[in-house]
């Protein structure tokens, strides 16, 4: 059947001479796989630009429930084109592939489709040190492996492995420096983080990701934002 629903692109892969596959994070369906015809083509109706990583599309697709792979009948931008600076650029590879690597398929979360959108559109260099943090916090809520906040006098080390603060160290505890700055980015929006342990706290989420999502491994792209966020 035919539906509408808005996308985001987050991975596209050639397919045959001139079309691709897109993995597709929509609102209605979640994560999808969709064959887009004649995208590599010089008269195609459907540009290459429009397909970058997180993208927002409004599209109208062919639905089968029981397909891998499912086609588009209509495609077109939510927004006009996107901020193109290094710092955006980087921000956006990061969102993608922690989506692209976090999301399953069939799996609708329609509100934090909407808080990708929102994110996606706003981004500011005043608070780009801060943001990778706060998307891999909001969106490990949604996906039900938030970290608990229990920090108090006796437990103050964050355990990864866990989940929680604990009383004494292990080999997956956070140095109490790091567990403090965390409990900061779970209660504050903006709070007052040396900028080199924002960066110590971005790769220990991700390593509190890769323990406790299954295929979330070998990632990239924090790599490049430690480089631009000086």
């Amino acid at each position: 059947m035919l539906l509408s629903t808005p996308g985001i692109v987050l991975h596209t892969t050639p397919y045959a001479e001139s079309s691709v596959v897109a993995k597709v994070f929509t609102r209605q369906l979640g994560l999808r796989s969709y064959l887009i015809k004649g995208v590599r083509g010089r008269s195609g109706r459907v540009k290459q630009n429009m397909l970058q990583p997180l993208s927002c599309l409004d599209m109208v697709v062919y639905d089968n429930p029981h397909s891998g792979l499912n086609y588009t009948k209509e495609l077109s931008p939510r927004h006009p084109a996107a901020d193109t600076d290094p710092i955006s650029n980087a921000l956006r590879f990061f969102m993608t592939e922690v989506l692209y690597k976090a999301l399953r398929e069939d799996e609708p979360m329609p509100e934090l489709w909407d808080y990708v959108e929102q994110t996606a559109q706003s981004f500011a260099t005043s608070t780009a040190s801060s943001l990778p943090i706060h998307f891999l916090l909001t969106l490990a809520h949604h996906l039900g492996i938030a970290p608990l906040d229990n920090y108090n006098t006796p437990t103050q080390l964050f355990d990864l492995q866990e989940g929680r603060y604990v009383a004494s160290l292990s080999d997956t505890t956070l140095s109490d420096k790091l567990s403090l700055s965390l409990h900061l980015f779970l209660i504050e929006e903006h709070p007052q983080v040396p900028l080199e342990t924002r960066r110590k706290l971005i790769d220990a989420l991700i390593t509190y990701y890769h323990l406790h999502l299954s295929g979330f491994a070998h990632f990239h792209s924090h790599d490049i934002l430690h480089t631009l966020l000086k």
